[in-house]
């Protein structure tokens, strides 16, 4: 997953890569001397998590999660390198497989990328944090690689190569992080501004009145009562479309190997 702009503080993969990889696959070594430990790896991350969800990603540092924990960041130290490291645990943590996605076991490769979609939008909204920081290179821990490899063997029926296969993952993706980004950013401009975005647009509409006139703005100053209305999912519209153009594309693979598409019943409206 990749995301950047507006409050990117910290950069995926930036810390000791080998040792990173270690600890998230539970190789590394554990503190050996000194007194019986009393914290745990998990602890550290679980906590580090806590702090990031409710004072957000600037806040977390080795001293910040020590005294979550009640303790000293020289403790955390002998669990962990540092924060660069302690930011790969934390994704790998929040980004485990959850409860949607293994629902992914069930329906056709369409079904299976929309659930995919609904949980990673789900993700983000409870961890807002992770919009601020840049994915674009990711340790491969345990979440990466089981959640690819269970996503991949939802859509293999698909019959694309390799190659789109992973093309089709980053393209959903793309969309679920814009789409994220809108959302959690508005509600961030609520609580800062004191404004909800209804009252927002509606401090304009005396102004816009005057200025957005027919002969200037034609097609604007038309557009049916109800464009702007909350009610419309615009994330699921898109989502269906995406799909939709998938399906057209899956189709013409199907037809230059002379064979029938994939037997994908569901309808386009419900998945």
């Amino acid at each position: 997953m990749t995301s950047g702009g507006k409050g990117m503080t910290d950069t995926s993969g930036s810390g000791d890569i080998v040792r990173t990889l270690e600890l998230l696959w539970d190789s590394g070594r554990r503190p050996s001397r000194g007194p019986k430990p009393a914290l745990t790896l998990d602890r550290i991350v679980e906590a580090a998590v806590r702090v990031a969800d409710t004072e957000g990603l600037e806040a977390v540092s080795m001293r910040r999660v020590g005294a979550e924990l009640g303790t000293s960041a020289m403790s955390l130290y002998r669990y962990v390198p540092g924060k660069a490291e302690l930011l790969d645990l934390m994704l790998d943590r929040v980004q485990r497989p959850a409860d949607a996605l293994e629902g992914l076991g069930d329906g056709d490769w369409r079904s299976a990328l929309g659930a995919m979609a609904r949980a990673a939008l789900a993700l983000y909204r409870r961890h807002p944090w992770l919009l601020h920081v840049n994915q674009s290179r990711p340790i491969l821990g345990p979440s990466a690689l089981d959640s690819m490899e269970l996503v991949l063997g939802r859509i293999r029926p698909m019959g694309l190569s390799d190659r789109e296969l992973v093309s089709v993952i980053i393209l959903i993706d793309s969309y679920v992080v814009g789409a994220a980004r809108t959302q959690v950013y508005q509600e961030e401009a609520e609580r800062r501004t004191g404004l909800t975005t209804t009252e927002f647009f509606e401090a304009q509409v005396p102004v816009l009145e005057r200025v957005m006139t027919p002969d200037r703005y034609p097609i604007m100053a038309n557009l049916s009562e109800d464009t702007w209305s909350p009610d419309f999912d615009h994330f699921e519209f898109g989502l269906r479309r995406i799909l939709d153009g998938l399906e057209v594309f899956v189709s013409q693979r199907a037809r230059e190997r002379g064979t029938d598409a994939p037997d994908d019943s569901t309808d386009a409206t419900d998945a």
